[in-house]
């Protein structure tokens, strides 16, 4: 019995030994994408991109990087082969953002066909990582785990766009897109660390699998009404969910922060984001459907604060006041970041709870394939809109996630 306990703690010390090493990975690998979203919408702008072009562009990216993840979940599951999926998705995801300081002026169209390869890196990658990251955190517990992992993650993302406001601090130039196109370059730092840690992840823990046993006897994987349900759930969330490229491009045309603040803007929504995973990862494990609901409501008015901060300001003074829209701006961009931080916490442990181990990357890219679809559907609807009425894109962003909140109400189980 001794024996037999002494070889569970050292499996369950693995098991968080592997989490966290997973998490630093995800930390430079964000210091490398995350910085790039910090400024991607103002420099697809100066590159000569409308708004709907922008918003059409961010929602086909999180098409392809999330409709894709079905098909490569369901290669994962039938391969097993989770590692050759994430190298190769790493390396592709890494590698694309500092390519985009080879783009020229008015090269709006190869920055765009470089944002699509890069999602489609964390396309291969993801239904894999999030598998191989639940076979660990059954050990652990699930919503702990992916906390603990985005958490990790976050760090990078906010450290990511400390160091490109660096950047462009020092550089002094009045050229914002060479500017731009400079910071990118810096990037390849982080994404060559990124690939020698995840190498070294991977020759330490080649089979991951391991961690989770296997069940007695086969559990297929059948589509439940609650799993449909939450599919709608999360659907609907990702829907009035704003790319935050289309934030960033409204703060730049409307001359709120400097070109050097918006890097730190995005620093701001992930340690938010950071902070939300870990809280409302916590209350998942006793509390699975209060997180949901209540994560998700907190995030719902975003949109109010981050594209109506001029008119809020016009009635609280009777004038347009920089200051106020400026406040209201930082107040949505709060709001976005706990948002974010529940899309990448508590939203995917669901998923574990719901589909048997064999078939949890198909689960995984599912989810992940849905969220995608209403991700691209609703960025370029509400991109449409920002060019046509604020007031509107903002009133579909609010109610479409209000009604996710109920989705996850009515399905959701009340304790994990």
């Amino acid at each position: 019995m001794k024996i037999e306990g002494t070889m569970k703690k050292r499996k369950m010390s693995a098991a968080m030994t592997f989490i966290v090493l997973f998490g630093v990975v995800s930390l430079f690998s964000d210091m490398t994408h995350e910085s790039a979203n910090s400024i991607r919408g103002a420099f697809l702008s100066l590159a000569g991109a409308s708004a709907a072009v922008i918003g059409f562009v961010s929602g086909l990216g999180e098409l392809v990087g999330y409709g894709l993840r079905y098909v490569f979940g369901r290669l994962t599951d039938r391969t097993r082969r989770y590692w050759p999926m994430v190298l190769f998705g790493y390396a592709l995801d890494v590698v694309a953002v500092p390519a985009l300081a080879l783009v020229g002026r008015h090269g709006w169209v190869l920055a765009c066909a470089l944002l699509i390869v890069q999602r489609l890196g964390k396309a291969i990658k993801k239904p894999a990582k999030d598998t191989v990251m639940s076979f660990a955190a059954t050990q652990e517990g699930v919503g702990k785990s992916f906390a603990i992992q985005e958490l990790l993650d976050q760090i990078g993302a906010v450290l990511g766009p400390v160091l490109l406001y660096l950047i462009m601090l020092f550089q002094r130039r009045d050229d914002a897109f060479s500017d731009y196109r400079t910071c990118f370059a810096f990037l390849a730092i982080p994404g060559a660390i990124t690939l020698l840690l995840l190498w070294l992840t991977y020759k330490r823990f080649p089979h991951p699998e391991n961690f989770e046993p296997e069940p007695k006897e086969y559990v297929p994987f059948h589509v439940s009404k609650r799993f449909v349900v939450y599919i709608l759930g999360i659907s609907l969330f990702a829907f009035g969910f704003a790319d935050y490229s289309l934030i960033v491009m409204h703060f730049s045309r409307q001359h709120l922060f400097t070109a050097a603040v918006l890097p730190l803007l995005y620093a701001l929504a992930m340690l938010t984001d950071a902070a939300s995973a870990f809280v409302f990862g916590w209350m998942y494990d006793r509390h699975a459907r209060l997180s949901l609901v209540l994560s998700t409501l907190v995030a719902a008015p975003f949109a109010v604060f981050a594209f109506l901060g001029s008119s809020v300001a016009s009635v609280v003074t009777g004038e347009t006041s920089v200051g106020i829209a400026s406040t209201c701006a930082i107040i949505g961009v709060v709001l976005w970041g706990i948002g974010m931080g529940a899309q990448e916490s508590i939203l995917k442990a669901a998923v574990a709870s719901m589909v048997p181990k064999r078939s949890r990357a198909t689960g995984y890219g599912i989810f992940e394939c849905c969220f995608g679809a209403a991700w691209f559907l609703g960025s370029w609807l509400l991109g449409v809109l920002y060019d046509q009425s604020l007031t509107a894109m903002v009133i579909v962003s609010v109610v479409v996630q209000l009604l996710a909140a109920i989705m996850f109400w009515w399905k959701t189980p009340n304790e994990k």
